[in-house]
């Protein structure tokens, strides 16, 4: 399913007397993301080249949404990224979660397929258009280059999570990665979070090293100890979330 918005020019004065495009003020992602840099001439000459759209789960997002000349920030939803190896097989490598930013301008990276975890909303432009705009705006590069140093941590920390914790370590980092990238105003002064699990089992055991089996049981030994409820095997219910923050780290 594709809903293309319509880039429109129009411009409202805000307190600030500051012209922001209409489209971007309705942005859920701009101040979080690296449109966040960007002064307000800038994000109405992005927002004519723009296009917004949405995607359902399991879509490959490098087909659909990814061309090979286009860049995209996420609005909504979760984005799987898996490396293909040159027999076939494949492995999930990461997650993506709205504001980031999909892309690496100035390099190829063909060898990452991204894909819709869960249904999807982005926000695209054209590569020429973005690498123009960061090369003239140097927050904007400062705002990429922190959002690649924060995926380089995660990779560092996930290494930590797959080489030396345990099971159940493995699966509370998982639900506590999720806890972290939810909607902050959702999270505020909500004592059980819910969360939608953007990961068939199946693959989850893939991300985290384990069999659907272990995962299951330790989903299970987690509920047991208070820390999560389970709806049903799309969503839980985190009851918990300093508990479940000290067995991902010290598995007690």
């Amino acid at each position: 399913m594709t809903e293309k918005t319509n880039s429109d020019p129009r411009l409202r004065q805000d307190i600030h007397n500051s012209d922001i495009p209409l489209v971007c003020l309705a942005c859920e992602a701009r101040h979080g993301g690296i449109c966040g840099a960007l002064a307000p001439q800038q994000l109405l000459e992005l927002s004519k080249h723009t296009q917004r759209t949405a995607h359902a789960r399991d879509v490959d997002l490098s087909v659909t949404a990814l061309p090979a000349d286009m860049y995209s920030n996420i609005l909504g939803g979760v984005v799987k990224l898996t490396k293909i190896m040159p027999d076939g097989r494949q492995q999930i490598v990461g997650l993506q979660f709205a504001p980031d930013f999909l892309g690496r301008p100035f390099s190829e990276n063909g060898d990452i397929v991204a894909e819709a975890a869960t249904n999807i909303r982005l926000c695209s432009f054209p590569k020429s258009v973005i690498e123009k705009i960061i090369k003239e705006t140097p927050e904007m590069e400062h705002r990429l280059h922190e959002q690649h140093m924060r995926e380089l941590d995660e990779a560092r920390d996930w290494m930590l999570t797959l080489g030396r914790k345990n099971a159940i370590e493995k699966v509370a980092s998982f639900i506590h990665m999720l806890v972290s990238h939810i909607d902050p105003e959702k999270a505020d002064n909500v004592s059980d979070i819910e969360i939608s699990l953007p990961l068939k089992r199946a693959d989850i055991a893939d991300f985290l090293g384990l069999t659907i089996e272990t995962v299951s049981r330790q989903v299970t030994n987690l509920r047991k100890k208070g820390v999560i409820e389970v709806n049903d095997r799309k969503s839980i219910i985190v009851a918990d979330r300093e508990k479940l923050a000290r067995i991902a780290n010290q598995g007690g």
